[in-house]
């Protein structure tokens, strides 16, 4: 195998149903693919695809993966009681994740998550939600503008984790909007960052060889900070680290 120079980082696109007048597709933001490159990764989007034997081929050629931020997990998939304020993701992308997310940890493959993406690694994990955080947790600080506008909250980082070393500890500013988040952590993971309220913003493995963190602000989007183009890098440095004794062996 030739050197890689970039490694190949898979992002998951969303998918749109068709319409009326309109035909599926699949949607992906373009922060995502600019701040992979930016961080010296090559981005690869990856389609919903829903059997085991398609994704495989991909997985093989990628160095890690980012789990890109959509709608919300479907409750009643996933054992949740409903709620009227849940915005469920289709079918085809919720079931492409749910294989996705079972292939990553088993591969222990390096992952970056972001909103969503958060959740889904928490939950395939065994952990929980809260489903609607201004119901569940009325005396929460606001985690999104309802008319859209761009929001940004305090984030404490937690010392002695991987985040910490990656933003360099202590408070950090965020966008945020997000009314669902982490209500217990899944098995082998830690909370890494929290709001001053207290909900999680932040999770991390805590397996020091494996690069799994997941948070709950956007830091491919344009309201990012320079400090998010950090936590990119480090999750290549890390995809680079685990391609390299697999080059060697090749």
């Amino acid at each position: 195998m030739a050197q890689q120079t970039r490694p190949f980082i898979g992002i998951n696109a969303d998918f749109v149903p068709a319409g009326k007048q309109t035909a599926a597709s699949i949607r992906l933001q373009a922060g995502y693919l600019d701040a992979v490159v930016a961080a010296g990764g090559m981005p690869i989007v990856l389609p919903p695809l829903g059997k085991e034997t398609d994704l495989e081929p991909f997985l093989d050629r990628l160095d890690g993966i980012i789990l890109s931020g959509g709608l919300d997990l479907d409750p009643h998939r996933y054992g949740f009681p409903g709620h009227h304020a849940v915005q469920p993701m289709p079918e085809r992308r919720d079931d492409s994740d749910r294989l996705l997310l079972k292939l990553i940890l088993d591969r222990q493959m390096p992952v970056l998550g972001i909103g969503l993406g958060m959740q889904q690694i928490n939950v395939a994990l065994g952990g929980t939600l809260f489903l609607h955080l201004p119901e569940e947790l009325p005396r929460a600080m606001p985690h999104r503008d309802p008319t859209g506008t761009p929001h940004r909250h305090l984030v404490l980082i937690e010392p002695n984790t991987r985040l910490d070393e990656i933003y360099g500890g202590g408070e950090l500013r965020v966008n945020s909007s997000h009314h669902q988040a982490v209500r217990q952590v899944g098995s082998g993971l830690r909370v890494c960052a929290t709001a001053p309220d207290g909900v999680i913003e932040a999770i991390e493995s805590t397996d020091p060889n494996w690069f799994c963190i997941g948070v709950q602000w956007h830091p491919e989007s344009d309201t990012a900070t320079a400090l998010d183009a950090q936590l990119f890098e480090c999750f290549i440095q890390a995809c680079l680290r685990q391609a390299q004794p697999l080059q060697l062996a090749a």
